[in-house]
């Protein structure tokens, strides 16, 4: 019986590694091949007979990339509207998730009523332009960052979370005189740092992502993320060659200054998702008061 059991775990294990490897080559497949691509001389792309290896490699595409400065700008600004958003959408959130976490709040039904509704309805793309035309968000830094400092869905993680503080340290903190900010910052946020972090990293590739934003309420290039910068360049391709990027040289086409300029974009993400994956373990109250 036990050798039966045991022979079943080792073929579950061997058949979870094959799917997870087949799975992994599905993935990482296409992503060299945009890196490989990104790397090949123009000539190389446009026959496209390769998946790793051009026969010719090239850093023309990313000479192109980085002479033009309209994409440091845009690199620029991405960067900026990440790190405020983050910021605030995750303090924004934790604070309103800390106040729902307390059955004591007065009209606590009442907004999370409004809050499950705002997870499922909207108001629609017309009347949010208006809005935001109506606050003066258009062509503004600002409309990467305040429409996107609330996400009850969020809440909803982080309130689970902050419900799992044990009571006797905030009656610990009360009596030794701590008022309810610095209960919330010294005990419930540090805490929740694995909530915290989860919620960051999602953000933080929205922000990075996203280009809709930055099309719907910006006509001002100055204020362009690098996101809106890529899908210029893709409806560029549109016309199959371009001679040039600002002053770049002869050598590249838009399909590999497209490609390079999607490396770049993916980089910081790559290199930020390793750090924060830490801080998903969740036990960070190990050692704590124990009820």
């Amino acid at each position: 019986m036990k050798t039966k059991k045991m022979t079943g775990d080792r073929m579950f294990d061997i058949v979870n590694a094959i799917l997870i490897l087949i799975i992994t080559i599905i993935i990482l497949v296409p992503l060299l091949n945009v890196v490989a691509s990104s790397f090949a001389e123009s000539r190389a792309l446009a026959e496209g007979n390769f998946i790793f290896f051009p026969e010719k490699w090239s850093l023309d595409n990313y000479r192109a990339v980085f002479k033009d400065t309209s994409i440091w700008k845009a690199f620029g600004i991405s960067v900026a509207k990440t790190l405020i958003g983050v910021v605030t959408h995750v303090f924004f959130c934790a604070m309103v998730a800390y106040a729902l976490s307390k059955r004591n709040l007065r009209g606590r039904k009442l907004y999370t009523v409004m809050g499950v509704i705002t997870m499922f309805f909207s108001g629609g793309m017309i009347p949010t332009y208006l809005l935001m035309k109506q606050l003066g968000l258009l062509n503004s830094f600002w409309v990467y960052i305040l429409p996107q400092l609330f996400s009850y869905y969020d809440v909803v993680i982080l309130m689970n979370f902050f419900r799992q503080v044990p009571s006797s340290l905030e009656e610990a903190a009360k009596i030794d005189g701590a008022g309810v900010w610095r209960t919330f910052l010294t005990i419930a946020m540090p805490l929740s740092k694995p909530a915290l972090a989860t919620i960051a990293l999602f953000n933080g590739v929205f922000q990075w992502n996203d280009f809709m934003t930055a099309k719907l309420y910006m006509t001002d290039k100055n204020l362009y993320p690098v996101q809106m910068k890529l899908y210029e360049i893709i409806v560029q391709q549109q016309a199959q060659s371009m001679n040039s990027i600002g002053n770049v040289a002869l050598s590249t086409t838009s399909k590999g200054i497209q490609l390079a300029t999607i490396v770049v974009t993916t980089v910081p993400i790559i290199i930020i998702y390793p750090l924060l994956q830490k801080h998903f373990v969740s036990g960070m109250m190990l050692g704590a008061v124990k009820e």
